[in-house]
């Protein structure tokens, strides 16, 4: 699809909410690395207990994937995003190419954050608060980009699909999303919660 595609007043508010959201967790990340690299001793704001440990999970292999610090690569995605937020804010009608790139995107971050979970939980063993908000800004992104780019014809999709992304209750599946990233961090870290009952 090459011609401008509209875009609903709420979606557009999101866009630029969850720009934000994982810009501000990535310029945070991105700040407190450097630190660690200047002062290997250096313990990061969100470093709380043995379960919230940023610098636990800055200090791993799995967060340096591509070779450099991963909120490098949150710092540029999300700035591209805050970016279309505000075009589509001021009124502007993007071509579909730019929703099928924010879609890949999107889709990319929201395979790479599950990956990152995954690793968190059962092989690092630590959370960090400012990933856990980037991941959910990465969820809202890829699930309303999906929808977005199904109603407007971006994206090919059969009637009931059309029917569900105009739909009211499309929340529910980012709600079921978030509750199971709960429970597996209730679950895994279950030893040391319940020391705080």
């Amino acid at each position: 699809m090459a011609g401008p595609v509209d875009t609903g007043r709420a979606y557009r508010w999101l866009l630029l909410i969850a720009g934000v959201v994982g810009l501000i967790g990535s310029t945070v990340l991105t700040l407190d690395e450097i630190k660690l690299l200047k002062n290997p001793n250096y313990v990061p704001s969100c470093s709380i207990n043995p379960v919230i440990s940023c610098g636990s999970v800055m200090k791993s292999a799995q967060a340096h994937v591509f070779g450099f610090p991963n909120p490098l690569l949150g710092l540029a995605c999300f700035a591209v995003v805050a970016t279309v937020a505000v075009v589509v804010l001021s009124g502007a009608e993007l071509p579909g190419w730019i929703w099928l790139g924010l879609q890949a995107g999107t889709l990319f971050g929201a395979g790479f954050i599950t990956w990152l979970m995954d690793q968190t939980l059962y092989s690092i063993g630590a959370l960090c608060p400012y990933c856990i908000a980037v991941w959910l800004a990465t969820i809202a992104l890829f699930w309303y980009t999906l929808l977005h780019n199904i109603r407007h014809g971006v994206l090919p999709a059969p009637a009931w699909a059309r029917a569900f992304a105009g739909s009211w209750y499309h929340w529910v599946v980012p709600a079921l999303w978030y509750f199971v990233i709960a429970m597996l961090i209730l679950n895994r870290f279950w030893y040391y919660w319940r020391t705080l009952i």
